[in-house]
């Protein structure tokens, strides 16, 4: 198949966990206009029981033929076992890892633009017996991508993550020089390539209290941090740090900046949720596919309600759409 125009990207979006609100969301898609083709991939039943009464109507994916205003288009994976909203089953595992399989060959053969994931549950996958720690770390080994950078977006702020599901005892000894080189890389190169900026500034956090206090609160930031800014700084990039993480996000510090960049996962993602918890948007830098996520769970308890708030889902729609046309002109 030829490569996606330009002037109507085809945008593809996994339904995720099917007993979670990723049915839900999805469903909210025919409601809004987009300047792109929104393509849902799920089991188009499972859309159909959720949707209830409310009319909704459903069009089967055809490549050429898009769906009219106000009717959602599917693309038909089936489901493994029936579903019951809030409640898991091992056996649909498969079926949500087919969802992302199915959306990125439409990727990587140009079918599609950019890829946006509704949530998934980790636990009920690894329960199925199959190893899956989430949505980045698989799509960088189906890809063979070697490194991967995990940035939300959302409220004015773009804060990656230089580690990510780990435990908190074990982030000091993951930040290492060469990964955080890595990190800092990926992350500048997409700012440029993927957002469009010409000349990013990135915030970089330390790791400890006060960043360290001069060694006396741990010697990260002066043995790892700093040596990786200072040598990334000699080859042009704008970099800042190592930042006390506890002043970095206040407004003074953020001003100019383009990107900031935490050391584990609850040292900027706590700030960021607390900013753009309904909007947020998850992107994962670094892969050769666009693909961005709604920054919330499956939120078992609101499936099948139809109180689920689709405010993110819109939002990684419309980011997905703005990093695909930035990346084709930059190509």
């Amino acid at each position: 198949m030829g490569q996606v125009e330009q002037a109507c990207p085809v945008i593809a979006v996994t339904s995720g966990e099917p007993a979670g609100i990723g049915p839900d969301i999805c469903l909210a898609l025919a409601t809004r206009k987009f300047a792109a083709r929104v393509v849902v991939i799920a089991d188009r039943d499972l859309l159909i029981a959720r949707a209830g009464q409310s009319g909704m109507k459903l069009a089967d994916y055809r490549c050429a033929i898009s769906a009219p205003p106000g009717v959602l288009e599917v693309l038909h994976v089936p489901l493994a076992a029936a579903v019951r909203p809030g409640h898991l089953d091992p056996a649909n595992a498969r079926y949500v890892l087919a969802l992302i399989d199915r959306a990125l060959a439409g990727c990587q053969s140009g079918e599609f633009a950019a890829l946006v994931t509704a949530p998934v549950h980790k636990g009920v996958i690894n329960d199925a017996g199959i190893p899956f720690t989430g949505h980045t770390e698989y799509l960088a080994l189906h890809t063979g991508t070697r490194r991967v950078v995990m940035m939300l977006a959302g409220a004015g702020l773009r804060v990656a993550l230089a580690t990510t599901h780990l435990a908190l005892s074990a982030v000091p000894a993951a930040i290492k020089r060469d990964d955080l080189e890595t990190t800092i890389r990926i992350l500048h190169e997409d700012l440029v390539v993927k957002f469009g900026i010409a000349k990013p500034r990135i915030l970089v956090a330390g790791l400890n209290p006060h960043a360290g206090e001069g060694g006396h609160m741990g010697r990260e930031e002066i043995e790892v941090i700093a040596p990786v800014i200072a040598k990334l700084r000699s080859e042009g990039m704008d970099l800042v740090g190592p930042l006390p993480a506890d002043t970095l996000f206040t407004r003074r510090v953020l001003a100019g900046s383009d990107a900031q960049l935490a050391m584990y996962h609850d040292q900027g993602l706590a700030v960021l949720k607390y900013a753009a918890f309904e909007d947020g948007v998850n992107i994962t830098l670094g892969l050769p596919i666009v693909r961005t996520s709604v920054d919330h769970g499956t939120a078992l308890d609101l499936a099948g309600t139809g109180r689920a708030d689709p405010e993110s889902l819109f939002a990684a729609i419309a980011t997905a759409i703005t990093l695909a046309g930035t990346r084709t002109l930059s190509q």
